[in-house]
């Protein structure tokens, strides 16, 4: 079991990104969750078995049909046992 955390910048909000992300996520059998930012990215974490999480970050790099991804930055952390993919309401 891995983790990855993501950030995605480009034209990536009201795309249907969060919500193409959560269904590849369960797709692949990837817990964690996606988020927006207010700076117009989005976030996201990843956690399951590595090759399945491998497939998240290569959807990540392009996303949705309708997205423009400009880059992808990612790291590596301690994973948390999440049981579900949840798409997180943003705070602003």
């Amino acid at each position: 079991m891995i983790r990855n955390r993501v950030i995605v910048s480009g034209q990536v909000q009201g795309v249907f990104f969060r919500d193409a992300c959560r269904q590849v996520a369960q797709e692949h059998g990837v817990t964690g969750w996606v988020r927006n930012l207010a700076d117009g990215t989005v976030e996201a974490v990843f956690e399951g078995p590595p090759a399945a999480v491998a497939q998240l970050l290569r959807w990540s790099h392009h996303g949705p049909e309708s997205a423009v991804v400009d880059g992808v930055s990612q790291h590596e952390e301690e994973p948390e046992g999440f049981t579900a993919f949840e798409i997180y309401s943003t705070p602003w």
